[in-house]
């Protein structure tokens, strides 16, 4: 059985900050986010690190994060590019966003031969969530079914004070396995509880802060990345002629085809772990303090690659 490999999902970084030279470190020690998944994810076994990019950043990204972790892992870079797709498809005319999460993956088809854990570049995802992936995919084969898995995080320990998130409220049987994922794109926190909106407001709805959510954090076998290069065409025949600039062929949506069809069982492996990210500027500071806390908790060594 082959190791694991990591897959960092990283080729929107330079259109959220402006170039990769806008990443703010999130300690004095120069480390960004990426940093600690990386260390978390060698520590639970993962001995190799692909990286999807956006071409154009190449020298950047090197420079500011795949230089130093390629002396601790071995390191590969694909390209995640607009033009990349099936014969008989064009980019549409003024279209200059790629094709999303699924378009993402299927760039490291070349790259990857054997189980991968997938995981964005810019969301801290703890200790506890990177083991739990490495050793599912180090344990479970494909048999009559894809078997994949998913980390999923309590609602309560992915917000911000700062405003909204988007989640994905996933749905489980008796058996811990995902029957669906409902796309929620405005969570906050308000005075009574936790609520989601679909009309920009005007109404609430409860939510339970305990319920399980997605950060597209899934771990596949290789027969992914054959599914989300087979299924593609049909997506862009369909949604070029709807939405031709902004239409995107997301991995959860992939995921959910399968459940649906019974080709796949998607094992939901719970995680205590609190996510931090930075959605809004006013967020840098929580994921400062709370690296300093994790520091003098013994949790991360003050550098983490020497």
């Amino acid at each position: 059985m082959k190791k694991p490999v990591l897959v960092i999902m990283a080729a929107g970084m330079g259109s959220r900050y402006g170039g990769l030279k806008q990443i703010d470190p999130v300690d004095e020690e120069g480390h960004i986010i990426m940093d600690f998944s990386i260390f978390d994810a060698r520590r639970a076994g993962f001995e190799k690190v692909v990286f999807i990019i956006k071409e154009e950043y190449d020298e950047e990204f090197r420079a500011s994060i795949g230089d130093r972790i390629s002396e601790f892992m071995e390191v590969s870079y694909v390209y995640q590019k607009l033009e990349d797709l099936p014969d008989g498809f064009e980019v549409p005319k003024g279209r200059v966003k790629p094709f999303g999460t699924g378009h993402a993956i299927l760039s490291c088809k070349d790259a990857v031969d054997g189980p991968f854990a997938v995981i964005n570049a810019d969301d801290y995802y703890g200790v506890h969530a990177l083991k739990e992936i490495y050793d599912y995919l180090s344990e479970n084969e494909d048999d009559e079914k894809y078997r994949y898995a998913m980390v999923g995080y309590h609602l309560t320990n992915t917000l911000t004070d700062n405003g909204y998130v988007s989640r994905g409220i996933c749905k489980t049987d008796e058996n811990g396995y995902l029957t669906g994922i409902v796309e929620r794109t405005h969570i906050e926190k308000r005075k009574d509880g936790v609520a989601f909106t679909e009309d920009d407001g005007k109404s609430w709805t409860a939510i339970d802060p305990d319920c399980i959510v997605s950060l597209n954090m899934f771990g596949f076998t290789a027969s992914m990345l054959k599914e989300i290069e087979a299924r593609f065409p049909r997506f862009l025949e369909k949604n070029l002629k709807e939405n031709p600039l902004k239409c995107e062929y997301f991995l959860p949506s992939v995921v959910g085809e399968l459940i649906a069809e019974q080709k796949a069982t998607v094992k939901v492996l719970e995680s205590e772990d609190r996510w931090y990210g930075i959605t809004y500027k006013e967020d840098k500071q929580s994921v400062v303090d709370a690296i300093v806390r994790m520091k003098e908790q013994g949790i991360y060594p003050l550098h983490l690659w020497e």
